[in-house]
């Protein structure tokens, strides 16, 4: 199994990196990352499936080898969704394609999941760790107050919104990071390298949560989605309860 990279250019000026796993004549699925990860975390699964599948990863924007804008307007959801849109019609013009997200690639995949132009591209959605923000947002006046349960682990978002203590902050947190994924996960990169990349994208991904978590709480839309779609759900996921991943039941 060998892997093609490829670029690809958006609208707004930012260029996205990935790589192409497997045969070209297998279905295709699309493994978006989350934070503060890059497409690297995706290696390994995409071992597993090079031999049956098409397996495409890349960088969202903001980590790894991608762009990163500097607004945070740059990071809203539309624009991740539109990320991904054309990630597929890159690699796969004439098919749709499979989609699995983790973390905050599933919160993007959801909102292109969930987007009727950008679904019909999609043949199924799997979201691992990563509700629709909209979903989460009408869970949490429905299920009130045992949404409440949700919030203690949900503590570090607020962090994330103090401008001045955000970034210091995860430049004390990035190297723990490193350390806790290492012994969750033998095969994570542990190099130098690796550790500088995850402190910058760390940094820059700050800025999904400043663009995307208030306004979509506060303010959710209706967000049913076409598609089949799996939920995996760890259950013990220290960030989002089994309870808000199936938010997205209803819809």
């Amino acid at each position: 199994m060998g892997n093609e990279p490829f670029a690809v250019d958006t609208p707004d000026g930012v260029t996205l990196s990935g790589r192409i796993f497997g045969p070209t004549d297998r279905p295709a699925i699309v493994m978006v990352h989350g934070y503060p990860d890059n497409q690297t975390v995706w290696d390994s699964v995409a071992r597993d499936l090079a031999d049956n599948y098409r397996v495409v990863t890349y960088d969202v924007r903001g980590a790894g080898q991608s762009s990163a804008p500097r607004s945070s307007r740059h990071y809203k959801l539309p624009r991740l969704a539109a990320d991904l849109k054309l990630i597929i019609e890159h690699v796969s013009p004439d098919a749709s394609v499979h989609v699995v997200g983790h973390d905050w690639g599933s919160i993007q995949a959801w909102q292109a999941a969930t987007d009727p132009d950008a679904s019909r591209r999609m043949a199924s959605f799997t979201s691992i760790s990563g509700p629709c923000l909209d979903h989460v947002g009408h869970w949490a006046r429905t299920q009130f107050p045992g949404s409440l349960r949700q919030l203690p682990r949900s503590w570090y978002i607020a962090g994330m919104h103090i401008p001045w203590a955000s970034a210091a902050l995860w430049q004390v947190l990035a190297p723990r990071w490193t350390r806790l994924l290492q012994r969750l996960d033998s095969d994570h990169p542990d190099g130098p390298g690796d550790s500088r990349q995850r402190r910058r994208d760390g940094i820059q991904g700050i800025r999904l949560y400043r663009a995307n978590v208030l306004p979509r709480l506060l303010n959710p839309a209706e967000r049913p989605c076409p598609l089949p779609v799996q939920l995996i759900i760890p259950r013990e996921d220290p960030f989002v309860s089994p309870a808000m991943a199936r938010a997205a039941m209803p819809w």
